[in-house]
């Protein structure tokens, strides 16, 4: 597990990225071991997951009251978020090779594995909300496109700086992950049985 201030320093420069600033770029550790670290973004994501699980279990309508049922469902919903962070990365490095993009590879899963971990508390605030006013659905779903669309606009920041190939590369691998993401989470989501 890396130190708190190399989790810190990370997630300084994936939020500098995320504002479409290089410097950010410049404090990565862009290593072997930057590679894998950068994977802890996941546990840091973790407290904010949880809740949007534990928010979303509670207000499900198709489980009875017990809390083995309200665990399954969270328990589903992990391995829907999770795989919807780690597939997208493996199917790009399966591709990064013949998309022209393996000289970026590493620079971007670091900055984006920090970045989704930011964007996970970025998107806490409805989840939060729906814990302690479950009938404020209508006010959450609202706040939760905002934050949707903020956390797109951050996120194709980070990929443009994290890639420094142009718009055009950056939109393109944007649009991908993003694509991916959804895919695997709709997949999931059916075989599961997560409404």
């Amino acid at each position: 597990m890396p130190p708190f201030e190399y989790v810190q320093r990370h997630l300084g420069a994936a939020w500098q990225m995320m504002n479409g600033r290089v410097d950010g770029l410049r404090a990565l550790d862009i290593s072997a071991d930057g590679f894998w670290n950068s994977f802890f973004g996941i546990v840091v994501a973790l407290p904010p997951l949880i809740v949007s699980w534990v928010s979303y279990a509670d207000l499900s309508e198709d489980l009875s009251e017990t809390f083995r049922d309200r665990m399954a469902v969270v328990a589903k919903l992990a391995v829907i978020d999770l795989a919807s962070w780690v597939v997208p990365i493996i199917g790009l490095a399966l591709l990064a090779k013949r998309l022209g993009l393996a000289d970026r590879f590493v620079h971007y899963v670091i900055a984006s594995n920090w970045s989704t971990a930011i964007i996970a508390w970025l998107m806490a605030p409805p989840s939060i909300v729906l814990l302690f006013a479950p009938d404020a659905r209508e006010f959450t779903s609202l706040l939760s496109l905002v934050l949707f669309i903020l956390s797109l606009i951050f996120d194709w920041r980070m990929t443009n700086t994290a890639l420094g190939k142009g718009a055009a590369a950056a939109t393109g691998l944007f649009a991908g992950m993003v694509l991916v993401s959804l895919a695997v989470l709709l997949a999931l989501q059916w075989v599961l049985d997560i409404q």
